[in-house]
């Protein structure tokens, strides 16, 4: 669940409570994911893993089909999101990219002249 605050910028993810509490068993699986074991279990089987950590069938659905978006809108934390995407072979400005809507190469470059101006 993507939230908004009063304070926040437009389009500013706000990873609060109540997105920790509804991402938590998905936050949970990904954390796992810095054991060399859990990965090679959870590539064997993917389903059967998110099935493990008891995770809904919307979050079951989006880790399976890196819908990364979704995944943060269902209470994933970009912090943990990532362990999924870094084993995919994915980078942090990949997933910048997917966030902003930027091919990652396009993101990386806003970062590196500074940020992005679009907001």
């Amino acid at each position: 669940m993507s939230s908004e605050s009063a304070l926040a910028p437009p389009k500013t993810y706000v990873f609060d409570g109540a997105a920790s509490r509804q991402g938590y068993r998905m936050n949970k699986l990904f954390m796992t994911l810095r054991d060399p074991a859990a990965r090679e279990e959870f590539l064997a089987d993917e389903a059967a893993y998110c099935e493990r950590f008891g995770l809904s069938e919307a979050q079951t659905k989006a880790v399976l089909g890196r819908d990364w978006q979704a995944m943060l809108d269902l209470g994933g934390s970009i912090f943990y999101v990532y362990k999924l995407a870094m084993m995919d072979g994915l980078s942090m400005q990949y997933l910048g990219g997917v966030f902003t809507g930027m091919s990652e190469a396009d993101f990386k470059a806003a970062m590196l002249a500074g940020g992005r101006t679009d907001v």
